[in-house]
């Protein structure tokens, strides 16, 4: 078995764990509190989190750490290959007994995704991907859908916000489910269950880079909302938005972000002046 095979082997079976770590307190009312940004979080995320650290030190000890509930440390930045963890992405749907969580597992070498494994354990679900390998849900194959026009498009949002002010026009499609965890989204569009998705605001590295891989290797495209490609274990871990869509559709829900993002910024000049 090659060093990839092995690492996303790992991977598998770490989140797997910690799914079951996580389920073991879902719908039971752990210890939460909020975080100096007023995001939550909880006790199951910190014992995911100790449990994926625990055992990526003892099976990978030369690699890096990178984590949401982790302090981070410059020492990440001087190793070629780094684990970017959200022990629980989509705390809130946790906390409410939403099956909208993911434990999200990623490994980065030189700023690049190379393996990665997101798992929905309260929906039964674990995504799966190796660079040039493509992606798997349940170990069965991953494709984006082949939609060549924002008709008919999948958006996972609230449906108010297909028509919302901001955009140069409503979104000729629908709205489906529009899980809490970020990451889930995008596996929506690897899974052929949503065509495109966006965000403007800045969100971490954690937050995005294992369903970043998922996407790319079932032929999806994701960017930053400035239409760059996205680059990991930087030493401020931010992704300044996002918009990810099939490669036909890209193009396109790139400049409706960016439409929508000067309509915020006009009224934000306009309640200032």
């Amino acid at each position: 078995m090659s060093q990839r095979d092995n690492d996303l082997a790992l991977a598998a079976e770490i989140v797997r764990n910690a799914g079951r770590i996580a389920m073991a307190q879902f719908g039971r009312s752990p210890a939460k509190w909020q975080k100096d940004d007023g995001s939550p979080v909880c006790a199951a995320d910190l014992a995911v989190n100790a449990y994926l650290k625990g055992v990526i030190a003892a099976a990978r000890p030369d690699d890096g750490w990178l984590s949401e509930e982790s302090a981070d440390s410059p020492e990440r930045l001087e190793r070629r290959r780094v684990w970017v963890v959200d022990p629980i992405d989509g705390t809130r749907d946790f906390l409410r007994g939403r099956t909208g969580w993911a434990v999200s597992v990623a490994l980065v070498e030189d700023g690049a995704v190379v393996a990665a494994v997101l798992g929905a354990p309260a929906q039964d679900r674990l995504y799966a991907a190796s660079a040039g390998r493509g992606a798997t849900l349940n170990g069965k194959a991953l494709a984006v859908s082949g939609l060549a026009s924002l008709d008919g498009v999948r958006l996972p949002i609230d449906q108010a916000n297909l028509a919302a002010p901001y955009w140069p026009s409503p979104w000729p499609g629908t709205a489906v489910a529009k899980p809490n965890s970020l990451a889930l989204r995008m596996a929506m569009l690897a899974a052929d269950e949503a065509d495109a998705w966006m965000e403007g605001r800045s969100i971490a590295e954690w937050d995005v880079a294992a369903a970043s891989l998922i996407l790319a290797e079932a032929g999806g495209l994701a960017t930053d909302r400035h239409g760059a490609a996205l680059s990991f274990n930087r030493p401020s871990p931010i992704i300044h938005g996002l918009a990810a869509a099939t490669p036909a559709l890209h193009a396109e829900v790139l400049a409706r972000l960016d439409h929508a993002l000067k309509a915020f910024a006009a009224r934000r000049r306009g309640l200032a002046a």
